[in-house]
């Protein structure tokens, strides 16, 4: 019995398919936004999108999240963008405060973007055109101190806004190879528009489309070659600096995934460097470790530090030395963690130690796992097997998991 083909050839290039999904996408919908543009991706997005609406006659919203830590050359992008692109476009430049998560510092696991509580140092002064008045979008969630709105919910609750009760699409601009969350966002088992495998159902009368999910990186530069339309600058400067095609990426600088490229801020805009810097707590030391694959990180090969005769009792130590919101919230997911297993083979309690092969494939627990997940600041957990938590539901599902699992917690402590 053959395997399904998980790619169906569409008997037409991806430009091409990409124009004719923008197309159907703006005489479908009464209110259409896109996403962006910062980078190389979002940057074909608002060209492609521009130019058939232009055809149309008809205007565009498009959504900047200004997120404060960004390039000088992502902003001048931006400027130029909107500046070509005027007739068209209805520009949303949104500077204002958001909760935001810093991988690089226990001490410090989230930040606030443009945090009126430390304006000495953001990294960079809101841009004229941005807006900085909470008023404008009454959905909008002023800061108390820490707590603040949360990126994805500004993100979920300006689609319904801006489409004041009228159907509405988002067009943004990624790729389902570029990764595996991404390949995600767009695949499963979604509610769709038309059937289309390219949109997805965000709730009410919200779309989400991806016109260019099935492009690669090769044609994302092929079409910039091409056409000879702007880019986004800072990518020639990656280039220089020698980082492989694929791996180049702009996003905020201190989440979990995005702290790989910290470094390059160093490289590319040492100006734009020291104010990154000293922004939020333990970025230069994840800069400084997050270029290289050693024990700080917990990336391939670890070994155990003298001293220490188990992985079990490193692993306490890291939780020991935690501060303490850090060690409660890690010591949860790790009771689920052993909890889960118990059942399944693990009554005494799982090994110090399993094969290096089975470890990373998830297939095996270990207090391997475990130090190496701690040692990476993986406050997802991803390591132990956990997917991103709503953060909306996230003290009700610790409260849950205190009492399910309290023996573990108990073990724990």
């Amino acid at each position: 019995m053959s395997k399904p083909a998980w790619k169906k050839p569409l008997g037409v290039d991806v430009l091409t398919a990409a124009r004719a999904r923008i197309g159907e996408v703006l005489d479908a919908f009464p209110r259409v936004y896109l996403s962006g543009p910062s980078g190389k991706d979002s940057g074909v997005m608002m060209h492609l999108v521009c130019e058939e609406a232009r055809k149309r006659g008809r205007k565009v919203g498009v959504l900047f999240m200004d997120l404060e830590a960004q390039y000088a050359a992502t902003i001048a992008f931006v400027h130029e963008m909107f500046s070509r692109y005027a007739d068209v476009i209805d520009p949303f430049w949104v500077a204002l405060p958001l909760h935001l998560r810093n991988a690089v510092s226990m001490h410090q696991p989230f930040w606030v973007s443009w945090d009126p509580r430390c304006r000495e140092a953001w990294v960079r002064e809101p841009d004229p055109r941005s807006i900085t008045d909470p008023a404008r979008f009454p959905f909008y969630r002023a800061p108390d101190g820490d707590d603040a709105m949360e990126f994805e919910e500004f993100i979920d609750l300006f689609g319904h806004w801006y489409g004041n009760g009228e159907a509405t699409a988002c067009l943004v601009g990624i790729r389902a190879n570029e990764s595996l969350n991404r390949w995600r966002a767009i695949s499963g088992n979604h509610h769709r528009f038309q059937n289309h495998k390219w949109t997805v159902w965000k709730g009410g009368g919200v779309f989400n489309a991806y016109p260019i999910y099935d492009w690669r990186t090769e044609d994302i530069w092929t079409y910039y070659g091409k056409t000879g339309l702007p880019h986004n600058r800072v990518y020639d400067l990656m280039h220089r600096a020698g980082v492989p095609l694929h791996q180049q990426r702009i996003c905020q600088p201190y989440g979990d995934d995005q702290r790989r490229g910290l470094w390059l801020y160093h490289v590319l805009e040492p100006v734009t460097w020291t104010r990154v810097v000293a922004r939020v707590a333990g970025a230069r030391s994840g800069a400084l470790y997050a270029g290289k694959s050693g024990n700080i990180q917990g990336n391939r090969i670890v070994t155990l530090p003298e001293g220490y005769t188990s992985w079990e009792a490193f692993a306490r130590f890291l939780l020991e030395s935690m501060p303490r919101s850090e060690a409660d919230h890690y010591r949860a997911k790790i009771a689920a963690f052993l909890g889960w297993y118990a059942p399944r083979g693990y009554e005494d309690g799982i090994p110090d130690e399993a094969d290096a092969h089975a470890e990373a494939a998830r297939k095996a627990p270990s207090w391997r796992r475990v130090a190496k997940t701690l040692l990476k600041n993986d406050r997802l957990c991803k390591g132990l097997g956990f997917s991103q938590t709503d953060g909306t539901h996230y003290d009700k599902w610790r409260k849950i998991t205190q009492k399910r699992h309290a023996t573990w917690m108990h073990f724990l402590r």
